[in-house]
């Protein structure tokens, strides 16, 4: 059974219709598939039938670890959006409701290579000289968490040094748990600083400032 019916899936292939590039949904997931790891698979196998330019590559966690280990991939269900390069750009947790959203304009986003942010954050993000984790905490109902997620990914677009994921909070209790989320979207950036809601994008470049400052002190 799909998990897009005939008109999301016809509403999806327009979305798409104007691709200027190749795009990789490269999925992990495992044998014995954890919850949602077979509906994260059939997701992106479903997306991949409806533009010529997205294709699929499936991994094992276990038996590909090397593989998991060489893109940084460290839980499943997860899917890794590939361009032209991989810009470290990341889905942990399956991107339902709200969030499939987020995946969309993350493909359209990776296809076309051009992040659309202000030359002052890119100017500062094309400046790092040490790296930023960027973890977008979510849940599907949360309609302000895409805002969150694609202004994450755009600044991994943006710059080698970015890499940031969505992470279904739900998902990973464990995650939630250690870094305190009681709502969402809270954005983590290198595990020391934090910013809850859906913050503009000049908060989110003072708190990556911050989080930079932090590991010098």
């Amino acid at each position: 059974m799909s998990l897009l019916d005939k008109d999301t899936a016809e509403q999806v292939r327009q979305e798409l219709a104007n691709l200027t590039s190749p795009v990789r949904l490269v999925v992990f997931t495992q044998e014995f598939e954890c919850a949602y790891c077979a509906e994260n698979r059939q997701l992106a196998e479903e997306l991949s039938e409806l533009s010529d330019q997205i294709s699929i590559e499936v991994y094992d966690f276990v038996a590909d670890k090397d593989r998991a280990a060489e893109m940084g991939i460290d839980k499943i269900p997860a899917i890794a959006v590939v361009g032209t390069t991989d810009y470290g750009i990341r889905f942990y947790g399956i991107p339902a409701g709200y969030e499939f959203t987020s995946l969309l304009h993350t493909i359209k986003m990776v296809a076309a290579g051009l992040p659309t942010l202000s030359e002052e954050t890119l100017q500062y993000l094309q400046s790092l000289d040490r790296p930023v984790e960027l973890q977008v905490f979510v849940t599907p109902t949360c309609p302000y968490c895409p805002q969150a997620v694609v202004l994450a990914h755009q600044m991994a677009l943006a710059s080698p040094r970015v890499s940031a994921a969505m992470v279904e909070a739900t998902e990973f209790p464990h995650l939630a748990q250690k870094y305190e989320v009681m709502g969402v979207p809270r954005t983590v950036i290198n595990g020391t600083q934090y910013l809850e809601g859906a913050a503009p994008e000049d908060m989110v470049l003072a708190k990556i400032r911050e989080a930079l400052s932090d590991s010098t002190d």
